[in-house]
């Protein structure tokens, strides 16, 4: 007989995660979809999982609907969560909400990170906004 393994946010999130790696984000997001039916209720891993799935696809603001999803809910927000999140930005070169999430993340004591900057600062260069981008640095460097 075989053994039938149950779904639970582990798998699916290991699962979103193959999803992801393969560049398959509409069935990322049809496995977060799922997570409802089968009364699991997903977590940051599953929704920031989703989220990269979506950013390396180009489906920049559907990874950012999912981050607004997160907040709604109260889902927990680490570096990972925002590094899709402005990743995203990037992607889609919306500097305001790059900004944005940089913002919270200084007033919520995440750690920022070299990598997170520099999306952050090349989503506003790719938006024309150096002299935002110029703030970003400076205050960036002021925090630490």
């Amino acid at each position: 007989t075989h053994d039938r393994v149950q779904a639970n946010t582990i798998t699916i999130s290991s699962a979103i995660s193959a999803c992801e790696k393969s560049g398959v984000w509409k069935q990322a997001l049809m496995l977060l979809g799922v997570t409802a039916s089968i009364q699991i209720e997903p977590g940051m891993i599953t929704f920031s999982a989703s989220m990269s799935a979506c950013e390396k696809a180009g489906e920049w603001q559907r990874a950012l609907q999912l981050f607004d999803e997160m907040v709604v809910h109260r889902i927990e927000l680490n570096t990972v969560v925002f590094s899709a999140a402005i990743s995203s930005c990037e992607k889609g070169s919306v500097w305001e909400k790059a900004l944005q999430l940089c913002n919270v993340m200084m007033q919520s004591d995440i750690e920022t990170g070299t990598i997170l900057c520099s999306a952050a600062v090349s989503a506003c260069e790719k938006g024309g906004a150096w002299e935002k981008a110029l703030q970003l640095v400076s205050t960036m460097a002021c925090s630490q």
